[in-house]
């Protein structure tokens, strides 16, 4: 099934990518990228992505397809919503102009392609960590938000699923 609406519209090539970024850095307009697995999006999703549309003036977000999502060993059945589905939730978000799905375990080659005014990474990162820096005009790390991660949430949904196992056996 083919949606058509705003957010599925957002969804772009790479291909679209280098053309859409040729149109807004002709008009003079500054491009920011940050990028995640973004599997049972939160409000700490919600803060990262409205921080890092304030350091410039387009936002592209690079969503990890479902094979590098198991590559980089998120935990077991990850990611749980695949990856059309997680880059629609992402595209949702007001603040992101452009939503692409990369394969690879890192966005090195994407970052390499779009070479973003500004990098955008959680301040769990070093500065010599991140991947693709080379290829930014620069790079800021954001707080994240305290206590608020996916796997917190995954591990909240088990305790959860276990206590009302143990209520249901009662």
């Amino acid at each position: 099934m083919k949606l058509t609406n705003a957010s599925s519209k957002k969804i772009i090539s790479s291909d679209e990518l280098v053309n859409r970024v040729a149109s807004w850095r002709r008009e003079n307009q500054t491009i920011v990228f940050t990028n995640g697995v973004f599997d049972l999006l939160h409000r700490g999703h919600i803060y990262s992505l409205e921080s890092a549309a304030e350091f410039a003036d387009h936002l592209v977000v690079g969503v990890n397809s479902d094979d590098s999502t198991r590559a980089l060993c998120k935990g077991s059945g990850r990611p749980y919503i695949n990856e059309h589905d997680r880059a629609i939730l992402v595209a949702s978000i007001a603040v992101v102009d452009l939503v692409i799905v990369f394969n690879e375990e890192t966005p090195y080659e994407l970052l390499n392609l779009l070479r973003p005014d500004v990098l955008v990474k959680g301040s769990d990162y070093k500065l010599d960590e991140v991947i693709g820096r080379e290829f930014a005009g620069r790079v800021e790390l954001i707080d994240r938000v305290e206590g608020i991660s996916t796997t917190e949430l995954i591990q909240k949904i088990s305790r959860t699923l276990r206590s009302r196992r143990t209520c249901l056996k009662s």
